[in-house]
């Protein structure tokens, strides 16, 4: 007889990490993993030593990911917005001329 055994470590939590999914027991998200895969080329066991993760957790993380894929590249688009237009604001209050 076999069993199947499922255990839920991506988890998403309103009041969490804005409400991206993450990895269970941590703080690291799901766009986190795919971050460090497609923007900085790491691997699997790469990502996993940088945050102190399992190899399966980072698995199922990208596991996640490619069935939610829409969603999560959505919101790693918004992250990069927002981002720049925080670097942009910083950058202009840099240049500015008036005194502080």
């Amino acid at each position: 007889m076999s069993t199947v055994q499922t255990t839920e470590r991506i988890l998403t939590t309103p009041n969490v990490r804005g409400g991206r999914p993450y990895i269970r027991g941590t703080t690291v998200t799901v766009d986190d993993i795919i971050i460090a895969k497609l923007y900085h080329g790491l691997d699997a066991d790469g990502i996993a030593s940088w945050y102190g993760l399992s190899l399966p957790e980072v698995y199922m993380a990208l596991a996640y990911y490619y069935d939610h894929k829409e969603e999560i590249d959505r919101q790693i688009k918004q992250q990069i917005r927002r981002s720049e237009r925080l670097r942009e604001q910083h950058l202009a209050r840099e240049a500015s001329l008036l005194p502080r």
